[in-house]
């Protein structure tokens, strides 16, 4: 009798394992997390221009939808062939977020990342990634623009001026945070002071004109005293915003004594 079942219980012991492995090759694969709305911007006013400045912030949004529990959440913020400035450095950006509040089925990813003053103004590439507890990962990615938060542009001014008159300068200013200050600063170096010369030193603070603007013709004119010593000046224009940062921009000029 036993040795007719036995072959009934092999065969039902192999109907179960058959019928065990279909049950799991039926089970269905949980999908990668999908990401969407993925927007970056300028952070104070939450843009989706794409565009940010040095010493602000950039914005960052997704909705993300995930059959599986999201694990982490990285950015990572790179340039490519941005070569750096005198003062600047190269700037890369990566973190990771694990916070319980994206640890979720269908979070909504949003983060202010803080941009360095001292980098490359450019285009910056940006990508997200999305990572579920099953080691599913999603990434998306786009492009910003950094820029500086001052520029100047359309720079005009005499090379040359003779003592007893003046110069004229002009040029186009643009701060994103508005303009706070704008002085001027002319001087020499080591030139010699002649017979009933004077050593002229010129700061000028011109302001009050230009306060609070985002967007300004700076238009002046200076004098240049009939006692000045002939010879090459420096002069350095020093823009600040409202929110602290500066622009230096450099000139020279050559202060000539008057054809009789």
């Amino acid at each position: 009798m036993k040795s007719i079942l036995k072959p009934f219980a092999i065969i039902a012991v192999l109907g179960l394992f058959l019928q065990s492995c279909s049950s799991d090759d039926d089970t269905p694969a949980i999908a990668a997390p999908v990401i969407a709305n993925f927007e970056f911007g300028e952070g104070s006013s939450h843009s989706t221009d794409q565009v940010a400045y040095k010493g602000s912030d950039i914005h960052l949004e997704a909705e993300i939808t995930a059959e599986g529990t999201v694990s982490s959440i990285s950015v990572d913020i790179h340039a490519h062939d941005l070569e750096p400035g005198e003062g600047e450095v190269e700037w890369d950006f990566e973190q990771t977020w694990t916070d319980a509040n994206y640890m979720a089925i269908n979070p909504t990813f949003h983060e202010h990342i803080e941009v360095p003053t001292n980098i490359p103004a450019g285009e910056y590439h940006i990508e997200l990634i999305v990572t579920d507890e099953l080691g599913n990962s999603t990434e998306i990615d786009g492009h910003i623009q950094i820029l500086d938060p001052i520029t100047i542009s359309e720079f005009e001014m005499d090379e040359t001026v003779e003592r007893g008159s003046d110069f004229h300068i002009e040029f186009m200013i643009e701060a994103v945070n508005g303009i706070h200050e704008v002085t001027v600063d002319v001087h020499a170096h080591d030139l010699e002071v002649g017979e009933g010369e004077v050593e002229w030193d010129f700061e000028g603070d011109f302001s009050e004109d230009y306060h609070e603007l985002t967007e300004a013709e700076f238009h002046e004119h200076i004098d240049v005293p009939a006692t000045a010593p002939a010879g090459e000046y420096h002069i350095i224009f020093t823009i600040e915003d409202e929110d602290g940062n500066t622009l230096e921009y450099e000139e020279h000029i050559d202060v000539t004594v008057p054809t009789v």
